[in-house]
């Protein structure tokens, strides 16, 4: 995938390498900075890290120690599988500022997993085991797997782009409903996620140089004390949590290996992987370094690495969080070394469950107020990509319409697919919008550019 001319956001305080300097991905930020910077990231994923373990170590009926453990577990595991993509080692990472955190498209397999054991509290060990197999799995097919950016012209990464963010919009909508979609925001809510993202477009553009990047942070940290005289701040994790903890390997008992499981988890691996493959073309188009074959491929690596090592310590699969490259895309902040920091503050945060019950202080609706923005840039950036893939030529047109129109149906509706006796393995991959729709994309933009008979010019690559 060629990068797109002008996608990359830059400060404008940051100058432009010169030829023998370090592209921005690759420089190191001040201590300062490279706080802040990290801290943001770290706040703008915690939901989604914490969210799965909650909702599974809920439905198999975990205790509040058990629950407080696993989110524990949760955070330091998705450190691990963060500092492996920033960092990495061999031919494992992306090197990119990329963030990994627990799969929410895990949840419904692992709550079927539960719901087929005799009691769902022995349904752990049987997940761990599933996920470790399809992490290894995941691993090995990494190199065959990252051939596919062959199948991502601009017509498809714009499509699946613009299909990332606007996914993502309902998790900021259902943020500001206080974690319940299915119930009206409440008038209080809406107005902190209303003065939040006001304060976050005030401050981005009144705001130069560093303060300006970290405008997000600052924006979360005024909504929440704007939270508090509302009585919105819950301060019941911070009062429970203990000071110190460490996930201790096999505390649930240890890995077990059922065929079915195993299965389901090696088709959420795949999903998993082409996401993932969709969130890394969109990221080296926002930061100006394309993500080739090589960078995929490891990239890849380190999000089935950081899978079948979680397990080990109570932790569930990790793949790339989406909503994190809205933030690179807003604050135009590029580097790795940032994303490297979020990650060794998951790790602490792991290790000291007080600590990460400070993060849970912010309100689901000052969350949900800046996400619009981190997430409707993400959007913005794929329409971006659109305009570059030729539209007005051959089919293209009409490929990205039906791929995002398929791409919408599990964001507009979850029970769609429920009636229509879909096999399960199938019915994962449809109710996840990016998925369904980048698939749809690569096989339309096969049949009408490559194998319709279609000219070169109007190709959408």
């Amino acid at each position: 995938m060629a990068v797109v001319p002008g996608a990359a956001r830059r400060p404008a305080d940051e100058p432009e390498p010169a030829g023998g300097d370090r592209h921005p991905v690759d420089r190191l930020p001040g201590p300062g900075k490279l706080l802040a910077g990290g801290f943001q990231h770290v706040v703008a994923a915690y939901a989604g890290v914490v969210a799965p373990p909650l909702v599974v170590g809920a439905y198999v009926g975990l205790s509040p120690a058990g629950l407080t453990f696993l989110v524990g577990a949760s955070l330091f595991t998705a450190g691990i599988a963060t500092l492996l993509q920033t960092i990495g080692f061999w031919r494992v990472g992306a090197r990119m500022p990329f963030v990994n955190g627990v799969s929410f498209a895990g949840v419904a397999p692992m709550l079927a997993v539960a719901d087929a054991q005799g009691d769902r509290r022995d349904a752990l060990p049987v997940i761990y085991g599933a996920v470790l197999v399809a992490g290894v799995l995941g691993f090995l097919l990494a190199p065959a797997f990252c051939r596919l950016v062959r199948f991502f012209p601009p017509v498809v990464s714009g499509t699946v782009i613009t299909l990332i963010g606007i996914t993502l919009l309902p998790v900021s909508f259902g943020w500001i409903q206080g974690g319940h979609p299915e119930r009206p925001a409440s008038p209080g809510n809406l107005a902190l996620a209303a003065a939040t993202l006001a304060i976050v477009l005030v401050l981005r553009r009144l705001l130069r140089g560093f303060l300006r990047q970290i405008a997000i942070l600052l924006g979360l940290v005024a909504g929440t004390l704007l939270a508090l005289p509302a009585g919105a701040v819950d301060t019941t994790a911070t009062r429970h949590a203990a000071l110190a903890g460490f996930p201790v390997p096999f505390h649930f008992g240890e890995p077990r290996f059922e065929a079915a499981p195993i299965v389901s988890m090696c088709v959420l691996m795949l999903v998993c992987m082409t996401e993932s493959t969709a969130d890394m073309l969109a990221l080296g188009t926002i930061v100006g370094r394309e993500a080739d074959e090589k960078v995929i491929a490891a990239g890849l690596r380190a999000d089935t690495l950081g899978t079948a090592v979680s397990p080990l310590f109570n932790g569930f699969a990790n793949s790339a969080f989406a909503q994190n490259i809205g933030l690179v895309a807003v604050t135009g902040v590029r580097s790795r070394f940032t994303v490297a920091a979020c990650g060794l503050m998951f790790v602490l945060l792991g290790l000291s469950p007080a600590f990460a019950s400070l993060i849970a202080l912010v309100p689901m609706p000052v969350l949900g107020g800046a996400g619009i923005v981190l997430f409707g840039t993400v959007a913005a950036s794929g329409i971006g990509v659109l305009r570059t893939a030729g539209l007005d030529r051959g089919d293209n047109l009409l490929i990205a319409a039906t791929a995002l129109g398929v791409g919408m149906i599990p964001v507009v509706s979850r029970t769609f697919y429920d009636g229509a006796g879909i096999p399960g393995t199938l019915k994962v991959v449809l109710d996840s919008g990016v998925s369904a729709g980048c698939l749809t994309a690569v096989l339309l933009n096969l049949a009408f550019n490559h194998l319709g008979g279609g000219g070169r010019s109007e190709r959408g690559d």
